[in-house]
């Protein structure tokens, strides 16, 4: 997992191939300004869904992990909170494979803020819980093929 701010996504650019692609779509798109829903960059390796993210308690928001993608995911209107777990600390849990998901019934090991202007990104090995605020939020996902 990585977090940081939008202005340092080129330092992430050697860890995946399809990284610069996002910094340029990002340069190119207002974000905030995208229609909810995905919108295809490179096919299926690469994608963005824009969505409003619906409030959710720290219960309600359940770990998960992705085998075939990288997510980065950015806050668009609102902070956001998320939880995280390494994958090898979770139970084996069934794996949805027309989804690339798979759910895990354990809670986050720790949670931490991702405001507007910052990203995280998540890896396969990394569990995470997104989505957790009080008033709900908008929000970019890449989805990036690993």
């Amino acid at each position: 997992m990585i977090i940081d701010t939008l202005d340092k996504l080129s330092n992430y650019a050697a860890l995946n191939a399809l990284f610069p692609d996002v910094q340029k779509f990002l340069k190119e798109n207002d974000i905030q300004s995208l229609p909810d829903g995905r919108l295809d960059i490179l096919g299926d390796d690469l994608y963005v869904n824009i969505q409003q993210a619906a409030p959710r308690t720290r219960e309600e928001a359940k770990l998960e992990s992705h085998r075939k993608m990288i997510d980065i995911q950015i806050p668009i209107s609102d902070a956001e909170e998320m939880g995280y777990s390494p994958l090898c600390k979770l139970s084996d849990s069934p794996y949805e494979a027309d989804k690339d998901i798979s759910f895990y019934p354990e809670a986050p090991e720790s949670y931490f803020s991702v405001k507007p202007g910052e990203f995280v990104i998540f890896f396969p090995q990394d569990g995470h819980a997104p989505a957790i605020s009080q008033k709900g939020l908008k929000k970019a996902i890449f989805k990036v093929k690993a």
